[in-house]
């Protein structure tokens, strides 16, 4: 997970508007990257916001701080950032650099997700299905990871028939798994049997 998280952030601060941050970043320059990134994020920058919460959860170019990192997160989830939703959603959920915390989590994936981020609609589907910071739903899970599928999360594109099968909507549940089917995927097969079989009864 902590690999994920800072290898998300390392494509946010790739992407910084701020063409004197990112070259003096690029050139191991991380103090003078720091300083131009918080100059372009005090104005307002919110990709600039999102890299100085990584350069402050990594101590690159600063002395390191969960504390003013989240700060900077926060800032740029508020003004908007999809990104930023996303990241403080997973920080939240597997404890990485914080204690863990579910329904900040869900708070924060479920702006992402409300946004049509694919990967926050799959993990928060998956806290809907366990109970985990919100209240059990395996509907709500089923319709989250639907939606993830459709944008083409493998992860989600694998469940979502299970899930479905689960809520008992056998009909979404037979799309899926004959996706899945088509995948190479011999337990979804079966599975559609099972269902054949119980739908002949």
């Amino acid at each position: 997970m902590k690999i994920w998280y800072l290898s998300l952030l390392s494509v946010t601060l790739l992407s910084a508007s701020s063409q004197e941050a990112l070259k003096a970043y690029k050139n191991h320059q991380y103090k003078e990257a720091f300083g131009l990134y918080k100059e372009a994020a005090l104005s307002g920058d919110i990709k600039a916001e999102n890299a100085l919460s990584y350069l402050y959860f990594n101590g690159v170019g600063t002395q390191k701080s969960n504390k003013k990192a989240l700060h900077w997160l926060n800032k740029a989830a508020d003004s908007g950032s999809v990104r930023a939703a996303l990241d403080l959603g997973m920080i939240y959920l597997f404890g990485t650099k914080v204690p863990k915390d579910m329904k900040k989590a869900a708070k924060w994936l479920t702006v992402a997700a409300d946004k049509g981020n694919s990967e926050a609609e799959y993990n928060l589907a998956l806290m809907y299905y366990n109970g985990d910071g919100v209240k059990q739903d395996v509907k709500k899970a089923a319709t989250l990871l639907e939606r993830a599928a459709k944008s083409g999360h493998k992860s989600a594109k694998r469940n979502v028939g299970r899930i479905y099968m689960q809520a008992l909507d056998f009909e979404k549940a037979k799309y899926w798994l004959r996706q899945n089917v088509k995948d190479g995927d011999k337990k979804a097969l079966l599975l559609l049997k099972e269902i054949d079989a119980a739908n002949k009864k």
